[in-house]
């Protein structure tokens, strides 16, 4: 396996902001939608919109349709174009919107996976129930409502920035600028798109990642989350070991010196070389 597949541990994930396991959505889902049930799969090969693009290659199509939320549209678009002709083949990627949300609604049209986070870990089931489709009996419903909230482990104290970033922007970029979070180093999962990378450069909102396959891309930092790996950040150093001269500190940042097989130097291989003035 390699280096980010051993550090990236998909059972240990954010669980507050990625709460159920990809089975436990695809059943819900399942339910939601009796009709389409037959065509909602969970295909551990096929995680990434990078792995459903090109297994659409290789299983002949020549054209491609993705839909997807309308704040989502042109994040998608332009993953999925900018590799078209490098990692598949299509003579044209399409990129639709489902509709746009409105974040003023209190029914199903307003609702996302931040409001319904943010209403299990309040344990408010009545604006929980609010964003969950009719189809789904309440039986059911009540029984996502649990699991969320167990999977989500909430304790006394919680941070409303770690389960639900966008109603917290505030403590997000206060705990961001402090280094707290997403530090150059740590492996992080888009959450939009399934992309897991290790972060090379860190913007003003927004973070610069390498996955594995030395694939570049860009998240803003409300649609990240980081990696666990036995309780603690993909950093490898528990909370009570974070300070210069500890063993757990020293290995970190062993890490990220030039010539591992991952970290710093990535940012020169990346960098944008200057231009020649003749």
């Amino acid at each position: 396996m390699s280096d980010m597949a051993d550090l990236y541990d998909y059972e240990n994930r954010d669980k507050k902001k990625n709460p159920l396991d990809a089975d436990t959505k695809v059943s819900v889902m399942q339910k939601m939608f009796p009709k389409h049930k037959n065509k909602i799969v969970n295909d551990a090969n096929n995680r990434t919109i990078f792995d459903v693009l090109k297994k659409a290659h290789n299983d002949g199509y020549s054209n491609v349709r993705i839909v997807g939320g309308g704040d989502r549209v042109k994040e998608f678009d332009k993953l999925a174009n900018d590799y078209n002709g490098k990692l598949y083949q299509f003579d044209n990627v399409e990129v639709m919107s489902a509709g746009d949300r409105d974040p003023d609604s209190d029914d199903v049209t307003g609702m996302s996976a931040s409001k319904q986070r943010k209403a299990a870990a309040e344990n408010d089931i009545k604006t929980f129930m609010k964003g969950v489709p009719k189809s789904l009996s309440q039986k059911d419903a009540e029984q996502l409502f649990k699991k969320i909230r167990t999977a989500m482990n909430i304790k006394e104290g919680w941070n409303l920035w770690e389960i639900a970033p966008k109603f917290d922007w505030k403590g997000l970029r206060e705990n961001y600028i402090g280094e707290k979070v997403f530090r150059v180093g740590q492996v992080v999962e888009n959450m939009n798109n399934g992309l897991v990378g290790r972060i090379i450069r860190r913007g003003a909102n927004h973070l610069i990642c390498v996955t594995e396959e030395d694939l570049m891309f860009k998240s803003w930092i409300k649609d990240v989350s980081e990696s666990v790996v036995n309780g603690t950040t993909e950093s490898g150093v528990p909370a009570d070991q974070r300070q210069v001269g500890t063993d757990a500190f020293r290995k970190y940042v062993e890490k990220l010196v030039p010539g591992s097989s991952y970290g710093r130097h990535f940012i020169n291989k990346y960098r944008k070389k200057s231009k020649s003035i003749n």
